[in-house]
């Protein structure tokens, strides 16, 4: 009967292992999540570093910025049949504009533009380094053929057991706080030096997990969302200006429209503090100059569209007419990317991701060791099993007179 119970245990030992080993897969590909989210937050700066079109270089020291309308004549200066479609300046000025434009043979390219001279640095590849470590990072490559891949879901779902992981480790790991000094002990196997690296970087990080996981998991609540065609959205729709409104010259053509500059003092006048980071021209002589930015809070863009005939907003969308809910939902998205403060908030999320991806590489090595140590015990386990039952049946009994 003892004999049938130790095979039993040796049994779940066995298959105990088997499932510990075929964990590893899933431990490898948190450990990429981590490593290409850190990428990703600095991928547009590293591709800044790498090509030379990407920068904002400045002609001389005392130069300074063009407004959007001496950009967009420079552009049509070099290229006149070319039809610049919108203008954006991304977050950061050391960042050259980019330009959507349309040229004569009906292509659409993204330009590099130079926002000291207006001079197009160059064209903006259909698929750069930071476009696959966003797309690596955020969907696995996994094209969106009919709504959201089952790449986006994927990763998205790590935002359930990384916030359970956080809550079970704070359960575990009593009075958390004095470990934020707790030194790294070294010279005592390998086991108990990254045992100690995971519990700082946890512990470091618990804030940072807390962003990272509670936004992951609205990017999977998001994809369900507009999978069943659900919406939260409060933005109202921007009509066009209808026929009669637009005035029209002696021979019948449309008036003139104002230019971006104005357009653009216009609305910052009817939205105080806006700080304008891209404009779209009107796409017909019925459409509106569109435009918007960050105001006082970073996190979420306002915009507004103007009349290029009356020179009045017919339209805006401000932080007050978002929903609670909408406020935040929207913040989401720059809570996860770091993409909101500039450089040192982008430095600050590489940080952390990069102690992110410590610990989880720090668990994997952990997690492999003792798995690899119980599998070895385990086959010299089974490798004395066979010669102790070969001596109990070799044995000679004893036969009492």
């Amino acid at each position: 009967m003892a004999q049938s119970t130790k095979t039993k245990k040796s049994k779940s030992k066995l298959w105990f292992l088997v499932h510990s080993w075929l964990a590893l897969p899933i431990w490898f590909f948190v450990l990429i999540v981590c490593f290409t989210g850190m990428l990703a937050v600095v991928s547009q700066e590293i591709v800044w570093l790498a090509n030379p079109d990407v920068r904002a270089s400045k002609p001389s020291d005392d130069a300074q910025r063009l407004s959007f309308q001496q950009i967009l004549d420079a552009m049509h200066k070099a290229e006149p049949e070319m039809a610049v479609r919108r203008l954006v300046q991304p977050d950061g000025s050391h960042f050259a504009l980019t330009a959507n434009v349309t040229n004569p043979d009906g292509t659409t390219p993204t330009l590099y533009v130079n926002p000291y001279t207006g001079a197009i640095q160059g064209k903006v590849p259909d698929f750069n380094f930071e476009a696959f470590t966003r797309a690596l990072h955020g969907w696995w490559l996994v094209p969106f053929t009919n709504g959201f891949s089952w790449g986006w879901y994927l990763v998205s779902l790590l935002g359930l057991p990384m916030l359970a992981s956080l809550v079970t480790g704070l359960v575990v790991y009593k009075k958390f706080w004095k470990g934020f000094f707790k030194p790294l002990r070294t010279g005592h196997g390998s086991r108990i030096f990254w045992g100690d690296v995971h519990r700082l970087a946890g512990v470091w990080s618990i804030w940072f997990i807390a962003v990272i996981s509670i936004t992951g998991i609205w990017f999977l609540i998001q994809a369900i969302l507009s999978d069943n065609h659900i919406t939260i959205s409060t933005e109202p729709v921007v009509p066009v200006i209808s026929r009669e409104d637009v005035p029209q010259t002696a021979d019948g053509s449309p008036a003139p429209r104002i230019d971006l500059d104005e357009a653009a003092r216009i609305a910052t006048t009817a939205i105080p503090g806006l700080d304008i980071s891209f404009i779209m021209m009107p796409a017909t002589s019925y459409s509106h100059v569109s435009m918007g930015g960050r105001g006082w809070y970073p996190l979420m863009y306002q915009t507004a569209a103007v009349n290029p005939y009356t020179r009045t907003v017919d339209s805006k969308f401000l932080l007050e007419d978002r929903s609670t809910l909408e406020f935040v939902t929207e913040s989401m998205r720059p809570l996860h990317t770091g993409d909101f403060g500039g450089l040192a908030i982008k430095l600050v999320w590489f940080f952390f991701g990069l102690v992110l991806t410590l610990m989880v590489l720090s668990g994997l090595l952990i997690w492999t060791k003792r798995t690899a140590q119980a599998t070895a015990a385990a086959l010299k386990r089974s490798e004395r099993a066979p010669a102790s039952r070969k001596a109990r049946v070799e044995t000679p009994v004893e036969v009492q007179p």
